[in-house]
């Protein structure tokens, strides 16, 4: 009788803990299988599960898992994952009853063509927030052909075979999604929703969406960025889409000290960095450790690091177009994020079904909340201010210095009808730095006399961007495509440097004396842009357009309140034409080819720049490309150097008498091998350079000169930049990361400067290697990247003495060596992060720790010179050492 009880108490059990399940809301799935068989997998789900699968066995003989990852996922999610890559189908009878079979063709196969050669065009969307994917790709299979969409996630495919052919559609970081066509379709304004790729699901060969962070695109030296997957990395304060492509071959920064991008040779002044139509000159935060982009309003980024086509003018070296998010069109919907440095939020808001507004805002607490990480920043950049002698006695002075950063991002978006998107976009970024500081004290005199000693330091700069812009896109009809661009732009950065002693003895008599610096740079840029899109046939697409832009740039330097160093301004107007053709040749050969003319008012000269490129798909493995132009540019951001106490910038407008206008030539050549989960890409780059400015006073016999005229203390010259670039990337599964290695050479020559003789320049670094890798383990993130440059070249003092003047003064004398005749240690350090992902309902979030430079490894960052009993005295200034910051967001 015992036993019967016993077995009726299991039985019992058994069947509320299965009620128990059959009353959950949703069933979710948390398994790990590898090289598993897939009736294996069924057997063990149905065990654990209590799922009933209806198959034959005959038709999953043989089909292998080799590795998934499921991770609390609903019965639906897991038989896609499952099934993926297989001819097999499934249907879900009840909500524990799964039918297995064969797949079949659809319905859609019996249903014969009704016309031949269709055009089809349409939009492609996020499924989960309805916003556009700019730059996302639709094929056809059959033919493979295809058609990148624009920036605003429009697509055309002409010559279709039939309306029920297949396309594919894809884009980074999303589910590809397959389409059927029918007769029944519009087929002029499809819309097709793909998936983000959940993080909770591991692929390797079964599941194989794409996860990856950068792609190389097929075209010549472009990298592809999604925004949103870099926080995986490991980072210096929080996630920075510039940090992330540094990490790429040919895309330097030299050390953590600037998130500016120094591309094949190039400054950052000659990279084009447009954010939704309007240029941005200034790209730091916070010295240069932070990029003034919040990643959180960016949903893509394209960087051409050569190349570009002739839609691009104004600088010669690269193009890096950025997105803003337009924002979710279902719901509302936001986010916060909390880092070493700053808190950042975000909002996006469907005020209707056609208008949307995304606003986000990013604010450094470093003003009120100073952490770790910015304290040793500031300790790096605001050394303690040095005792001051005041007739025989010492007064020290000391500040705390206030700095704070901010950034706001604001994007609506209107879509009058089908054909129209009007949207108008708005950015601001500002930093701030005060170190201002003042002391009192007594002083001696011989004889007994005394008096009072004060001295006011003021020490404030400020610098930022302001930039809108109002683009109008219409689809004219399913071939012509229109953008209307209307941009303002304004990069500011003012500085004032200086002290004032004043000494009131005795007597009542008063003595002031002011030493210091006034420094004030300002770009105005208007800016009007008309892009059209042509598609005459599926294999033939012509663009062309205009772009107007009048510049307002001034420059004021002064020292000692009274000595004018550089006072100019200048207003430019560049209006520009353009015309490309874009062929594909047989699904081989693509080959784009165009020519830009720019007319420059201060030259009163037109710049004729023809450019052309070429991609040859051999296989499906093998793709060579090779690129060519000529690139001009008008504005230059000048390096004043200073041996002593370090370097500066400016920007001035080109005239072709004291600032050149600048000019290069791309040749670029490559080859790149792909299959399913790996890239090797190789890339060799020729850039030769004329019209190269640069501002010195290395000339001047003393230390600080007394006098000086601006077109003096201006050089002119030429430079070269040379090298290769090798790229070897995983690109699924757990485990991903890239290889990237450059070798390259820059030099520069200036008549006037180094005795006429070349030399390296100040960004010339021969070997940078990169290592990235991401793990991915259960919610787990775990990143890590190394990172090794050749030291930066530099100037040096290699003399000093002294000299006393009839009137008693003493006055320092140095002696310059060659030009970056010096070089400093090699550059390398380890970065770690940890990443944990979680889901609270439809919230989702991270936090983890990101530790950089983990062995603490001391890099030298620049040396600074003194002169000491006719000595020269080095001293050297590090970078950041053993570094860790914790971080968290959170989306709603």
């Amino acid at each position: 009788m015992k036993y019967k009880i016993y077995y009726l108490s299991i039985v019992i059990l058994l069947s509320l803990n299965v009620l128990s399940k059959a009353q959950n809301k949703q069933l979710l799935i948390r398994e790990y299988y590898e090289n598993k068989s897939l009736e294996l997998v069924l057997f063990d789900l149905s065990m654990n599960y209590n799922i009933d699968f209806d198959f034959e066995r005959s038709d999953v003989r043989g089909i292998k898992i080799e590795s998934i990852n499921i991770k609390s996922l609903d019965l639906e999610t897991t038989m896609k994952a499952l099934l993926k890559n297989t001819n097999l189908d499934f249907s879900i009878e009840s909500r524990k009853h799964v039918k297995i079979k064969p797949y079949v063709k659809e319905e859609y196969n019996n249903i014969k063509p009704t016309r031949n050669n269709v055009n089809v065009s349409g939009w492609i969307f996020d499924k989960n927030t309805n916003e556009t994917l700019p730059y996302s790709t639709a094929a056809i299979p059959e033919t493979s052909a295809g058609s990148i969409a624009n920036v605003d996630g429009h697509f055309l495919l002409i010559d279709v075979p039939t309306d029920t052919s297949r396309i594919v559609i894809s884009f980074l970081g999303y589910e590809t999604q397959e389409i059927k066509l029918n007769p029944a379709m519009a087929l002029d304004d499809i819309h097709v929703y793909l998936k983000p790729v959940d993080y909770r699901i591991e692929e390797v060969m079964i599941v194989g969406e794409e996860k990856k962070l950068v792609t190389y695109a097929e075209k010549t030296s472009q990298i592809s960025l999604r925004p949103s997957q870099i926080d995986i990395l490991p980072n210096l304060g929080e996630k920075d889409i510039f940090r992330t492509l540094q990490l790429m071959p040919g895309v330097s920064s030299g050390n953590e000290t600037s998130s500016g991008l120094y591309v094949r040779g190039g400054t950052p002044d000659q990279n084009l960095i447009l954010l939704d139509g309007f240029t941005v000159y200034h790209v730091d935060h916070f010295y240069g450790f932070l990029s003034a982009f919040n990643a959180d309003a960016i949903k893509d980024v394209q960087l051409y690091k050569g190349g570009f086509e002739s839609k691009y003018g104004g600088k010669i070296s690269s193009v890096m177009e950025l997105t803003g998010k337009t924002g979710n069109t279902k719901e509302v919907s936001g986010g916060i994020g909390v880092s070493a440095l700053s808190g950042s939020a975000h909002i996006e808001i469907p005020v209707s079904d056609k208008l949307n507004l995304f606003m986000a805002g990013r604010r450094s607490y470093t003003d009120f909340i100073q952490s770790g990480l910015y304290t040793k920043i500031n300790d790096m950049y605001n050394a303690p201010l040095a005792d001051e002698t005041t007739g025989g006695q010492f007064t020290r002075f000391s500040t705390d210095p206030s700095f704070y950063f901010y950034d706001l991002n604001a994007k609506l978006t209107y879509k009058p009808s089908q054909k129209d998107i009007l949207t108008v976009s708005f950015y601001n970024g500002k930093d701030v730095l005060d170190k201002t500081s003042d002391a009192f004290t007594k002083i001696g005199r011989f004889g007994g006399s005394t008096g009072d000693f004060t001295m006011n330091r003021v020490d404030i700069l400020e610098w930022g961007n302001w930039g809108v812009s109002t683009k109008l896109s219409r689809q004219w009809n399913e071939k012509f495509y229109s953008n209307a661009t209307v941009a303002f732009s304004n990069y500011f950065s003012e500085r004032d440097n200086y002290s004032e002693r004043t000494v009131t003895e005795e007597d009542g008599s008063v003595s002031s004396i002011i030493n210091g610096s006034v420094e004030n740079n300002n770009i105005i840029d208007y800016t009007l842009r008309i892009d059209n899109e042509y598609r005459l046939t599926q294999n033939n697409t012509i663009e062309f357009g205009m772009q107007s832009t009048y510049m307002d740039v001034n420059y004021y330097y002064t020292q000692n309140d009274t000595l004018n160093i550089i006072d100019t301004r200048a207003k430019g107007f560049t209006p520009s034409l353009y015309l490309q053709d874009k062929i594909f040749i047989k699904d081989k050969l693509t080959f784009l080819y165009g020519l830009r003319s720019t007319y420059y008012n201060l030259t009163g000269k037109f710049y004729l720049e023809p450019r052309a490129s070429a991609n040859f798909q051999l296989n499906d493995h093998w793709n060579f490309k090779a690129s060519w132009g000529k690139y001009y540019q008008f504005t230059n951001r000048v390096v004043r150097e200073n041996v002593l106490e370090g370097n500066r910038d400016f920007w001035l407008l080109a005239d072709d008498e004291m600032i050149p206008v600048s000019s290069a030539y791309h040749y670029i050549a490559g080859v790149s091998y792909t299959t399913r989960n790996y890239l090797i890409d190789v890339e060799v780059f020729y850039k030769p350079m004329t019209g190269l400015a640069e501002y010195t006073m290395r000339n001047e016999t003393y230390r600080f000169a007394s006098s000086s005229s601006l077109p003096d203390n201006f050089y002119q010259g030429t430079g070269t930049a040379k090298g290769i670039e090798l790229l070897m990337q995983k690109k699924y599964g757990r485990y991903t990361g890239w290889i990237s290695y450059t070798f390259s050479r820059v030099e520069h020559q200036f008549t006037d400067l180094n005795g006429g003789d070349p030399y390296p320049s100040m960004y010339d670094q021969p070997h940078e290697l990169n290592i990235v890798n991401t793990f991915q383990w259960e919610n787990w993130v775990l990143g890590a990247t190394f990172v090794y440059n050749t030291g930066r070249t530099y100037t040096a003092p290699v003399g000093a003495y002294q000299l006393t003047m009839l009137d008693g003064s003493v006055v320092d004398y140095i002696h310059v060596g060659d030009k970056n005749a010096f070089r400093l240690p090699s550059y390398n350090r380890l970065d770690l992060s940890a990443t944990y992902r979680f889901s609270i309902g439809k919230k989702k979030g991270s936090f983890g720790l990101s530790i950089f430079n983990v062995y603490g490894r001391k890099n030298v960052w620049y040396r600074e010179f003194d002169v000491i009993d006719n000595e020269i005295v080095i001293m050297d200034v590090n970078t950041l050492g053993f570094t860790p910051n914790l971080f968290f967001t959170l989306k709603f």
